[in-house]
This record gives C-alpha cells, structure tokens and sequence, in this order.
C-alpha cells in the first residue's frame, strides 16, 4: 500500500509565508506526477499546482507568481512554498501522486490526509 503524509500547516498572517511537504511511503516503484490541491468551506476541491517527475509544472492562476511547487524524486516528497499569503488562500490543502507499486502494475492516484492552512490577522 502507498501513504501520503503531508505537514507544514497552521495559522499565518496575510502576506506571510508558509511551506507544506508531502511524503510517500509504502509500496513505490516509480511515481509520475505529485500535485497539490485545496479545498475551502463550502467549496469544491481545486487543483493548486503539478509537477511532473522530469519537472514540467502547472499553476492555478490564482497561486502563480506567489506559490511554487518542487520535488525531491529520491525521497518521494513534493513541497509547496507559499509566499505572500491572503485570507482567500485558507483551506486545507492535500497532496496526490501518481504511483506504480511494483513494474507490472499501472500508474494509480493518491491522496493524502490534508493539512490545515488558515490565513487570517
């Protein structure tokens, strides 16, 4: 089996400054794409940032130019820098990825368990 363990979150003033990270353990062959979404009260989930293993990455065009999404592929971690930070941005927030568990297996998602991100004076 795969887990994803994120951590990094907590409260924070706007124009502040917060990084998550997200590790996966368990079951790896090899992962494609890590990811990071979020969702807010009475919302639905929306994609935050992606990257792949070789490094290509997509923005929401709300978080560009403020977030920005990297990977450490020998640890299995993926990590979102959040820089200045506006209440709007407050939502738990997970990460997914792309795993093959063994070489005959195919590519499967997975999500982690969130991490709280509030933004708030």
């Amino acid at each position: 089996q795969v887990q994803l363990v994120e951590s990094g979150g907590g409260l924070v003033q706007p124009g502040g400054s917060l990084r998550l990270s997200c590790a996966a353990s368990g079951s790896i062959f090899s992962i494609n794409d890590m990811a990071w979404y979020r969702q807010a009260p009475g919302k639905q989930r929306e994609l935050v940032a992606t990257m792949s293993r070789t490094g290509t990455t997509v923005y929401a065009d709300s978080v560009k130019g403020r977030f920005t999404i990297s990977r450490d592929n020998a640890k299995n971690t993926v990590f979102l820098q959040m820089n200045s930070l506006k209440p709007e941005d407050t939502a738990v927030y997970y990460c997914n990825a792309e795993v093959k568990t063994s070489r005959w297996a195919g590519f499967s998602l997975y999500w982690g368990q969130g991490t709280q991100v509030t933004v708030s004076s």
